[in-house]
């Protein structure tokens, strides 16, 4: 794990402050670091003088300058100062700081102990992904990333509600509204586009039922065949999820998501998943037998009040169900969450809490496992509840977990951490995260590029707010085929000489880029309004953009390799005896160490967002470096500048800059096309 140099002065700092002052470890004031106004002031800075002025009863410059004069060296470290307002300040080491990390030398530090369950997507295997799905998605993948970058180990995890009521809708709609056999639903799964055929058919069922409570009487009886298995409507539910499934692997691939195991909830309930954690939360009393009311002889967990629950307004509500809470149909008392149905149906809600016991080592059994596709980096893995193979990797067991589900699920995920507690594992309770975001909606001009058709409602409305449910959502591959069609016309006019191979797979690299930044570049609290122009734009603050500052560095130094046979490792390899007066700033500029500072700010800006599970600080601090390097680019030419030693240090900080932007944009899942 790369330990950024300001976690190495945090911790010297510490060290220094505890022995000047006879610190114990919990009176030691946490140390902010800064970036000083400008480079002559220093490269970082810290307050800490301030946060001490009170206790000693001494004013901050005193502090600064007691700190600085027992401060001593630290690598990397070249002049400390206390300026006159209390701040303390540090100069780094410019030359050996930009050399080492051209070269890919960093200090480290120990990777955290245990692994981290990252579970996302979680698509129910009934019809075609839609765009909500890809934020899920685009987060979550991101997250994985993001832990991986700082030396976490990550174990991925979609998993596939097999059991629930989306499927059994489906299958209600093949058996009684089609009347196909399971052959025959084969043979439309081999003639037709499956997933969107599903689409269509859910959206059908789901206006057949209409509150019919006779035709609802064929999803509770579908539900009660798919759970205990061995019926023609089980048969029918495995092969539609299994198809389904893997058409949102195909869809997920295309935005370079990729899993490490599938968990299908029917092993939950076949391997009695749910009986073990049952019985842990009936002895605890975090469940009981209600008795009364509507919800007698159903099993209920109380909803306990706190001052930080969601408000009120996000949970789900009729008009605002998410694809899990269709699933509950009854009413329910406000403060009672039913786990198990008065038939004896477990509810979503307690499946995942033995779920949740799994991931945490908490459960006390385990799946086995099968190869559910090969890939060519390895085996895509697959939950099973008998005949798995013996040698496989160890899943579940995590230090910490993440569930990427939206922010209308927030009070379903309170209950998981709820039961923990209840089962006596708070830490586990601790270590528990839900990753919540908010809905995805359409721009105007978006959903009629994409047909679709406003309601009245709608047209009133600043923006196009879809339903899956319905059937008048937006599938993803359609977005993701109208955003990589849009590419590949922008990268043809760009590049007339293009093959059209060529073309193609560039504009698959912008379109996904364009797709994935605009997802994570919002605050994941807010709701987003897609506007396929803004997020293919080669010139504002999207994902292209990004990716056309790396295509143009990377145009340099093959310029520069046709010009002169100068090739990046012969730059390399000659800095140290090269005059660093242009990084040190002799000119009386130090723009190109401002651009190498702000370039070393991704290890920080990484930790920040593990911190905050906020990444549109990744998006935007990769956006503004784009942005820095343009602004260098037209100020400071490397090609046509004619002082050798200018040269190389120019192109030396283009090479580190173009590194960390390269690997930001692959945090966020984007790659980098030759060419624009």
């Amino acid at each position: 794990m790369i330990l950024p140099v300001h976690d190495r002065l945090r911790g010297h700092l510490t060290g220094v402050l505890r022995e000047l002052y006879a610190l114990d470890e919990t009176s030691v004031p946490s140390i902010a670091l800064e970036y000083p106004p400008n480079r002559t002031l220093g490269d970082l800075g810290t307050p800490v003088a301030f946060e001490l002025a009170r206790r000693l009863r001494k004013a901050p410059r005193a502090i600064a300058q007691e700190i600085a004069g027992a401060f001593g060296t630290l690598e990397g470290i070249t002049q400390v100062g206390a300026a006159p307002n209390g701040y303390l300040n540090f100069f780094l080491e410019r030359r050996p700081f930009l050399i080492d990390r051209i070269a890919g030398r960093y200090p480290t530090a120990p990777a955290p102990a245990g692994k981290a369950i990252v579970e996302h997507t979680a698509i129910n295997p009934n019809k075609a992904a839609h765009v909500g799905h890809l934020r899920n998605s685009a987060l979550g993948d991101t997250l994985v990333r993001v832990l991986r970058f700082r030396g976490i180990p990550v174990e991925v995890q979609n998993y596939i509600d097999d059991t629930g009521v989306q499927v059994a809708d489906v299958i209600v709609g093949f058996r009684v509204i089609e009347q196909k056999t399971l052959e025959q639903i084969q043979e439309i799964a081999d003639s037709t586009r499956f997933d969107y055929y599903c689409w269509d058919l859910y959206s059908r069922v789901t206006q057949w039922y209409d509150g019919d409570k006779d035709r609802l009487k064929h999803r509770a009886d579908t539900l009660h065949e798919i759970e205990h298995g061995g019926t023609e409507a089980a048969a029918i539910g495995a092969f539609v999820a299994d198809r389904i499934v893997r058409t949102h692997l195909r869809t997920m691939a295309r935005m370079n998501v990729d899993y490490d195991l599938l968990t299908w909830e029917g092993d939950i309930l076949r391997l009695k998943f749910w009986a073990q954690a049952f019985d842990v939360l009936k002895a605890s009393g975090a469940v009981y037998l209600q008795t009364e009311g509507r919800l007698a002889g159903c099993w209920v967990m109380p909803i306990q009040e706190d001052e930080e629950a969601t408000p009120k307004t996000q949970l789900p509500t009729p008009k605002e169900k998410t694809e899990k809470s269709e699933e509950a149909e009854e009413p329910e008392e406000e403060r009672e969450k039913v786990i198990v149905r008065s038939n004896g149906v477990v509810t979503y809600v307690g499946k995942d809490i033995a779920y949740q016991f799994w991931k945490l080592g908490l459960l006390g059994r385990d799946f086995c496992y099968r190869v559910f596709t090969t890939r060519p980096h390895g085996p895509l893995w697959a939950t099973c509840a008998s005949d798995g193979e013996n040698d496989h990797p160890d899943f579940g067991g995590a230090a910490y977990v993440y569930n990427v589900i939206d922010v209308r699920q927030s009070y379903l995920q309170k209950l998981l951490k709820q039961a923990l507690v209840a089962a006596a594992h708070p830490e586990a309770a601790d270590r528990s995260h839900h990753f919540s975001y908010e809905m995805v909606t359409l721009s105007h001009a978006t959903a009629r590029e994409l047909g679709y058709t406003p309601s009245e409602d709608d047209a009133k409305r600043p923006f196009v707010e879809v339903s899956g449910r319905k059937g008048l959502g937006v599938k993803a591959d359609d977005l993701l085929d109208t955003v990589i069609r849009k590419a590949g016309s922008e990268v043809a006019s760009r590049n007339p000489e293009l093959s059209g191979e060529e073309r193609d797979r560039i504009a698959q690299m912008i379109g996904i880029a364009a797709v994935r930044y605009f997802l994570i570049k919002f605050s994941r609290g807010k709701m987003i309004v897609f506007d396929l122009d803004e997020a293919l734009s080669f010139e504002g603050e999207s994902g292209p953009y990004i990716q056309y500052a790396v295509v143009r560095a990377n145009n340099i130094f093959q310029k520069l390799k046709q010009r002169d046979g100068t090739d990046e490792a012969t730059l390399r390899a000659a800095l140290n005896d090269v005059p660093a007066g242009e990084l040190a700033g002799d000119n009386g500029s130090h723009e190109l160490w401002e651009l190498v500072l702000e370039a070393s700010r991704l290890d920080e800006v990484v930790d920040q967002v593990i911190r905050s599970l906020e990444f549109s600080v990744l998006a935007k601090y990769a956006f503004s470096l784009a942005q820095a390097f343009n602004a260098f680019y037209h100020r400071s030419p490397i090609l046509n500048e004619e002082r050798d030693d200018v040269r190389r240090w120019r192109a030396a900080a283009v090479i580190y800059l173009r590194d960390q932007l390269t690997r930001a944009l692959d945090l966020m899942g984007v790659s980098v096309p030759p060419r624009m």
